[in-house]
This record gives structure tokens, sequence and C-alpha cells, in this order.
């Protein structure tokens, strides 16, 4: 869908709405973000633990924001071109200038969308991500204003114009380590601060919130949080949840993987229909989870027919 036929679907959006004065109102304004102070110039600015709703207008995503003498750099920018513009503005009052570097983790609209709120040459992705972006970005932003309507307001796809590789990389003295892994998505960029040492992990860790698994591939971002654990660092901040301040969160994603793949599989070696898999008992470890029951019914439309398939019996001999 265009920016043009977006607006004019928008235009439509907003005629029904009229019935409801009061959800119309809801959706003006912007998101205010807010930040936390980590250590000495890096801000986390979190995310809602819900799925992608109305409510919180998608922006579920937690972003980062890194302090340099060249101008503030942004881990993930949101699912919007509002959110991206509120975020631009709250780094421009911390730091007192314009952001220098948008760094996207991956292709997901809820870290990515926000990029259409900058130039495209502030903003950095690994080669990978952007074949993703420009592959998938499309139907998922139309997913996005399906969902969140003028939320979305002015918002377009925008490719990253700067390709990143993996290995140290320094803006306005600010020191990074850039590092390429996979298995949440087909490209996962991590990033860790030299000077704080705090751990820029992406969707490749949830912390007390279910993973989400879309373009997931579950062995891959086991072996991912495999070299995650290796590398040395102080707080980690995740793709969604709280920050990790006791090492905890990368243990929990794993902990989470390993089971809902091996329940998964169990439920199709039993039987189970995709209904009866995703209302299966989710283990008390995993209780206080947020939208842990979601994420596992989204996991069964994402995994189940696949798994199911390799358990039928051939007939073309």
């Amino acid at each position: 869908m265009t920016l043009w036929s977006r607006r004019h679907a928008l235009g439509a959006l907003g005629a029904a709405a009229l019935c409801g004065t009061a959800r119309a109102e809801r959706f003006a304004g912007h998101y205010q973000p807010q930040a936390d102070l980590l250590a000495d110039g890096v801000w986390v600015v979190r995310g809602s633990d819900a799925p992608i709703g109305f409510d919180n207008g998608g922006a579920i995503a937690n972003s980062v924001i890194l302090a340099s003498e060249a101008g503030p750099i942004l881990f993930d920018c949101g699912p919007s071109q509002r959110y991206g513009a509120d975020l631009s503005a709250l780094a421009r009052r911390l730091t007192g200038k314009a952001p220098a570097l948008v760094l996207i983790s991956h292709l997901h609209p809820d870290h990515a969308l926000g990029a259409s709120a900058f130039d495209p040459a502030l903003v950095g992705a690994l080669p990978g991500t952007i074949a993703d972006i420009e592959r998938d970005e499309p139907g998922m932003s139309d997913a996005m204003f399906r969902m969140l309507a003028d939320w979305m307001r002015d918002t377009r796809l925008v490719l990253p114009g700067r390709r990143l590789a993996p290995g140290a990389l320094t803006i306005g003295g600010r020191r990074l380590t850039l590092y390429a892994m996979r298995g949440h998505s087909g490209c996962d960029l991590v990033v860790k601060d030299e000077q704080s040492g705090v751990l820029l992990a992406g969707d490749l860790v949830f912390h007390d919130r279910a993973p989400a698994t879309p373009h997931a591939d579950l062995a891959q971002w086991r072996a991912s949080l495999d070299q995650l654990s290796a590398i040395p660092h102080g707080l980690l901040v995740p793709g969604h949840g709280p920050v990790d301040r006791d090492g905890s969160a990368i243990a929990q994603t794993r902990d989470w993987l390993t089971w809902l793949d091996g329940a998964l599989h169990q439920a199709a070696a039993q039987g189970l229909d995709m209904t009866e898999a995703g209302d299966m008992p989710i283990p008390a470890r995993f209780a206080a989870m947020a939208a842990a029951r979601y994420e596992l019914q989204r996991s069964v439309s994402h995994f189940y027919p696949a798994i199911e398939a390799a358990l039928l019996p051939r007939i073309d001999g």
C-alpha cells in the first residue's frame, strides 16, 4: 500500500470512527516517550510490554539513546513517523544535539518504521536487515496501518541508507562494537557500548515478556543466545521488557524457546490441533511473563503447520 492510498484508508477509518468520538480523540497527540538513565550518556526508552494495539500506538519495543560528540545515537526508533519524531525530540532535549545515527536492529515494524522521521542517510542497518525490510516490510506496515489508524499518519517505508558491518564503530567519540547474529529474524544487530558496558540485544532477548517468533529460527536463536552469553557486559537492554540488571534475561529467553520448541512438537505428536496447542498449559515458571498466552498462540500459527507436515506420512511414494 502506498502512502497515498494509506492516507485514503486513514480517511475512511476516520469517518468510521466518528460514531465513537472518544476513540477518535484518543489517537490525536504524541507518544511522549520517557527516558531512564542507565549509565553516563546512556538512556533507555521503555516500550509497553503488551502486544501491539491501539492503546499503545504500537510503541512496544525498547529504544536506547547514546550520547556522542556528534549527536545522539539511537538504537531502534519505534513503530511510526510520529514516534520517531518524538524520540528524536527527546534525544535532542537530553543531549542538546540532533541525532547523528539511527541503528535498526532488525526488520520488525515496531523497531523500524520510526525511521521515516529521519533522513535515510542517518539510518543504518546490517545488509541482511536492509534486504529483509525491502522484502517484507510493506506487508507488515500495511498491518500496522490497519491496527493503529491515525498513529501511523505520515509513516512511510524508509530503507536504511547506511550499510553496517560487524566490528568496531566510533561515532563522535562513542565506541561501539557491532555484532551480526540471527534467529529472532534473518539478521539481528547487537550493539555493545564499550564506554558503559551496556549491551543492546534487540529482540534476541526478551525479559519478563514472552518472545515473539514471526520470523524466528529457534535453533539459530538459541545459538545466538550462546554467543551473547560469551560477550562480557554489564546491563543488558532487551528488545522488550525491563532492563536486565541481574544477568537472567538471556537464560530466561532460552528457557522459553526450548520449552516452546519441545511443547509444540509434543502437541503435534499427540494429535492436538492448532487451537488445542494454543491452549496448552504454560509452565508455572513463566506465569509472570507478559503476553505469554498471546505469544504462544502466535507461535503455534508460525510453526505448527510445518511441524504437523513433518509428522505426516508421505503418500506419494
